[in-house]
C-alpha cells in the first residue's frame, strides 16, 4: 500500500533527479565526458553528447533544487535530494555507456531504459541515506516514464530537443 511517506519521499527523489536529468540539453557543447576515448569493444565510452559543461550545469541546477527542498519542505533531506541529482546523471551516463555497447546511436531512443536509467541512478544513490520504501520505488517507476516523455516532447516543441523522445 502506497502511504503519504512514499509519497513524500519519491518527491524528495524526483524533482533534483529530473531537474539533472533535464536540463544537460540546455548546456550542450564542450569536451565530451568521454574525451573522445573508445572502449576495449571499440565505441566511444559514453558518445559526442555527453559533455563536463552538460554534467556540471545539471549537478549545479539539481544541487539547487535540493537546497529548495530543504528550504520549502523542510530541513534533512539537502543531502537525498543532492544524491539522487547526482544518481540521476551517473544512472543516464550508465545509460548511454550500455547504449553505445549494443550499437544505438546518440540520440536514438531505447525505451525504459532511456526513461527509467536516471531514477533508478537516483534511487541507487540516496538508498545509504534514505532507504525508500516499495510504495516510493513504485511511485517513481510509474510516473517517470510518461513525465519524462512529457518533458521532452515539451522541450521538442521549444527547439531545445532535436526528437521528441
Amino acid at each position: 500500500m502506497i502511504n503519504e511517506i512514499d509519497i513524500l519521499q519519491a518527491i524528495y527523489i524526483a524533482i533534483p533527479a529530473y531537474i539533472a536529468n533535464a536540463l544537460p540539453t540546455l548546456f550542450r557543447g564542450g569536451p565530451p565526458m568521454d574525451l573522445g576515448f573508445h572502449f576495449i569493444d571499440g565505441k566511444r565510452i559514453f558518445g559526442a553528447n555527453k559533455t563536463f559543461r552538460g554534467f556540471g550545469m545539471a549537478l549545479i541546477l539539481g544541487i539547487l533544487a535540493a537546497i529548495a527542498e530543504e528550504i520549502f519542505l523542510g530541513p534533512g533531506i539537502f543531502l537525498i535530494g543532492a544524491l539522487a541529482a547526482l544518481g540521476a546523471l551517473l544512472g543516464d551516463l550508465l545509460g548511454s555507456f550500455i547504449k553505445r555497447r549494443i550499437d544505438f546511436k546518440p540520440g536514438e531512443p531505447f525505451p525504459i531504459l532511456d526513461q527509467l536509467d536516471f531514477i533508478l541512478g537516483a534511487l541507487i544513490l540516496t538508498y545509504p541515506v534514505q532507504q525508500v520504501g516499495f510504495g516510493t520505488v513504485i511511485i517513481l517507476i510509474v510516473f517517470t516514464p510518461p513525465m519524462h516523455l512529457l518533458a521532452n516532447f515539451f522541450a521538442y516543441r521549444l527547439g531545445v530537443k532535436r526528437h521528441w523522445w
